[in-house]
């Protein structure tokens, strides 16, 4: 490899420490959950998706063992060269009737599903009008698309009309929205109502990326929409949140727009086939969130009960009801110090700073989960409280 190339990148290297930039990775000894290992020592996780506890749950260990001994280790290959699993096809039917859908079709990840979504769907006689905090898996598949792109100001209603009405009077043949059910930096809820009403007026699809909010929002944990008592025309979603927190994404829809994608989806075509364990567990974590609601009160318990104390501390908080709580520093070397100070005090989290966010908006952004008690809250309330005043976030 040229050294100019590799001294270009250690520039570049080098440019994002000096900015305070750099980010860093924490091994874990472990599974995930309220408490890890982080170097020998037991701490409380404050950052994670695992908004309903599963990612260590003994039934979906025990059903991803139970289907690697039935089904094997992995595909080895896609599924249309060496063959659909019937977990694989229970998995997207179970899916498809959580969700009301008539079919899904899984992804090795939500990034994938986004990324192979829009392309077979959409052409250049149509549009994509796009939520500007939209998650940057939707960001990269539209671009991805050849359709035209309009992007409205986050949750900004007559802004997403003005690109509705630009796009119909440049005669766009389809239009879609496509928005994040919750922005994952903020825990900023869409507004899907109006979205929706707005869909209907202007004849367009509404997509929704429902990463962080199915298994917990709505009735029986379905997710934004059902939240909000509306109906998307797409879905994207994750087994990698509150489904278990292992990796997997899918889409659901109506029947012509997943027979499409499996014809035509590039990650879905290209990529390995989950495997039997993963399946396995999703069927398994379906079974637990379905009659989850003792988790899922537990959970907003939580969230109140941690927003309320970080409020009362003196906190800048980023209002909001979802289990994201984002504890704004809005400098990036800040966050960072913040997090090492936590650290310190026995409390994982992770400072979120620029490109993630944007310049001047860094953060905390912490995450409940149903698996942590009272006492736990109680205790990162006090280290959040002793790391602000050490690093200078609280007076």
């Amino acid at each position: 490899m040229p050294d100019a190339f590799l001294a270009h990148l250690t520039d570049t290297l080098a440019g994002i420490e000096a900015d305070g930039l750099m980010k860093r990775e924490r091994a874990i000894a472990g599974p995930q959950g309220a408490h890890i290992d982080v170097g020998g020592r037991q701490v409380l996780n404050l950052c994670a998706n695992n908004y309903l506890g599963l990612a260590d749950d003994p039934r979906l260990v025990d059903a991803a063992c139970r289907a690697m001994q039935d089904h094997g280790f992995g595909m080895a290959s896609v599924r249309f060269i060496c063959g659909t699993q019937d977990l694989h096809r229970a998995l997207e039917e179970r899916l498809a009737q959580f969700l009301g859908m008539d079919d899904s079709i899984l992804f090795a990840a939500c990034f994938d599903a986004n990324g192979g979504l829009f392309e077979p769907l959409l052409g250049p006689e149509d549009a994509i009008v796009s939520d500007a905090l939209n998650h940057a898996s939707i960001i990269d598949g539209i671009r991805l698309c050849k359709a035209r792109r309009f992007r409205y100001a986050n949750s900004d209603m007559d802004d997403l009309e003005a690109r509705l009405r630009e796009a119909r009077d440049g005669g766009a043949r389809h239009v879609m929205i496509a928005t994040d059910g919750v922005f994952s930096m903020d825990g900023y809820l869409a507004r899907l109502p109006e979205i929706r009403a707005l869909a209907d007026r202007y004849d367009a699809i509404l997509m929704v990326d429902d990463c962080h909010a199915t298994g917990f929002m709505g009735p029986k944990g379905a997710g934004a929409p059902a939240h909000f008592g509306v109906r998307a025309d797409i879905l994207t979603g994750t087994l990698g949140k509150a489904l278990g927190g292992a990796l997997g994404g899918y889409i659901a829809g109506p029947q012509p727009v997943v027979d499409l994608l499996r014809q035509r989806a590039r990650p879905y075509l290209f990529s390995n086939a989950l495997p039997p364990a993963i399946t396995a567990a999703g069927l398994a974590a379906l079974d637990i969130v379905e009659a989850g609601d003792d988790l899922r009160t537990r959970l907003f318990d939580n969230t109140a009960h941690w927003r309320q104390g970080l409020e009362a501390a003196g906190f800048d908080l980023l209002p909001g009801e979802h289990p994201i709580v984002p504890v704004m520093t809005h400098d990036a070397r800040l966050a960072q110090e913040m997090a090492a100070a936590l650290d310190a005090e026995g409390v994982y989290v992770a400072g979120f700073f620029f490109p993630v966010v944007p310049k001047g908006q860094a953060r905390i952004r912490t995450q409940m989960n149903a698996a942590l008690t009272r006492e736990d809250l109680d205790r990162g309330l006090e280290a959040f409280a002793s790391a602000g005043r050490k690093v200078g976030v609280l007076s």
